[in-house]
């Protein structure tokens, strides 16, 4: 169960899938149940700095009231410039992502807030260092997965192939959500059916939901 688990980490098929709209609606999920949640952004690319309009942490926390009024640089440990993976973008700055950061940066967390919800840059096989990707954060910060993919045509092989590289890897998942609020041309109910059909069929992930269109991300409907 999501609401167990200490850390919640969520990843993607592929980016710009939505999974800042997935963190964002299980910060307003925790906050309903009575938890105390908080949102982490391990490596943010892409941005000058994580206050920047580009800013994922800025998204949450204009969305969120307990954070409006706080830094969003509490919730970034790394910031690099470039719009791509962050081994990568790292280089391109003459600097390297220490993992040993980011978990004591999580522990410091998890200290005071319960579930962390940490948000991936970019799918599990996004290199993150010259020795890690992001599928192997997940083991070590003893985190549940989410996955959030498109709800479209094309998403079960991207998503069956996620899930693959999760269990060879022995990482449970928790849930996957298909985001049908991306206004992909072609996407019917009956299609969402079918793509929810097809990963149930093929994996042993028991939670397969859909995130509806977000019309009001300061007051979503539940979910």
């Amino acid at each position: 169960m999501l609401t167990d688990s200490k850390v919640i980490f969520v990843t993607g098929t592929d980016t710009g899938v939505g999974k800042t709209v997935l963190s964002l609606m299980l910060m307003h999920l925790f906050i309903l149940k009575g938890m105390n949640p908080f949102y982490i952004k391990p490596v943010q690319t892409g941005c000058i700095d994580p206050c920047d309009r580009d800013s994922d942490a800025l998204f949450i926390y204009n969305n969120i009231d307990r954070l409006r009024d706080r830094d969003p640089a509490e919730s970034v440990p790394y910031c690099f410039k470039a719009p791509k993976a962050p081994f990568f973008a790292a280089r391109d700055e003459n600097c390297s992502v220490d993992f040993n950061i980011i978990k004591f940066f999580v522990e410091d967390k998890k200290k005071e807030f319960s579930p962390v919800i940490c948000e991936a840059a970019g799918g599990v096989m996004v290199p993150v260092n010259e020795n890690m990707n992001v599928i192997d954060m997940i083991k070590p910060l003893k985190a549940s997965v989410v996955i959030a993919a498109r709800a479209g045509l094309g998403t079960i092989n991207h998503t069956l192939l996620t899930l693959e590289a999760l269990k060879k890897r022995e990482v449970p998942v928790s849930g996957v959500f298909f985001m049908d609020s991306l206004n992909e041309k072609n996407v019917c109910s009956r299609l969402i059916d079918e793509n929810i059909a097809a990963v149930k069929k093929n994996s042993d992930v028991e939670i397969v939901e859909v995130m509806k269109n977000v019309t009001d991300f300061k007051n979503p409907a539940p979910f």
